[in-house]
């Protein structure tokens, strides 16, 4: 009987069924930041990618970040031709990916969400994200990311 969190099995079922390459790794609970996350991978923060759900007047779109960005929505609104960008809230977060802030995975969402990639994430070899479950993270690179999404890289400020 496996011990595992269930949103990280749907997370593997996932990530295996599109073809993902990269391997999960759970880490501690107490790294709940990309800062700490990064420290704990032995990568920089910049390899770290945000999953960040924003709600586009109910519509939710997904900005996978770098960590060492943040986003400024007013002008990522603008690149994405939507009228404004807001910070989703928890329960908003958990509709529209069966996810909890913090774990969001870029894939394995009940519907399909529109996403896009920082282009800034190019730059690694190794990209890290979610996993489903804030303490889980999978290795990627920034093309599988690309390719397992379906996103649209853009600059992130």
């Amino acid at each position: 009987m496996s011990t595992e969190h269930p949103t990280i099995s749907r997370f593997r079922d996932e990530h295996r069924r599109r073809g993902g390459t990269g391997e999960v790794v759970i880490l501690p609970d107490s790294v709940h930041t990309a800062a700490l996350a990064a420290e704990a991978l032995g990568c920089e923060v910049g390899a770290i990618a945000n999953s960040l759900l924003f709600d586009a007047a109910g519509s939710p779109v997904l900005i996978l970040t770098s960590g060492a960005h943040r986003v400024d929505t007013v002008a990522t609104a603008e690149r994405l031709g939507v009228a404004g960008l807001e910070r989703a809230k928890p329960e908003f977060v958990r509709e529209h990916t069966g996810q909890v802030i913090g774990g969001v995975s870029p894939i394995g969402h009940p519907a399909p969400v529109p996403t896009y990639l920082d282009s800034w994430l190019r730059k690694y070899d190794v990209v890290w994200a979610a996993a489903g479950h804030p303490a889980a993270v999978f290795s990627t690179s920034y093309d599988e990311l690309l390719s397992l999404t379906g996103a649209t890289g853009i600059e992130v400020d």
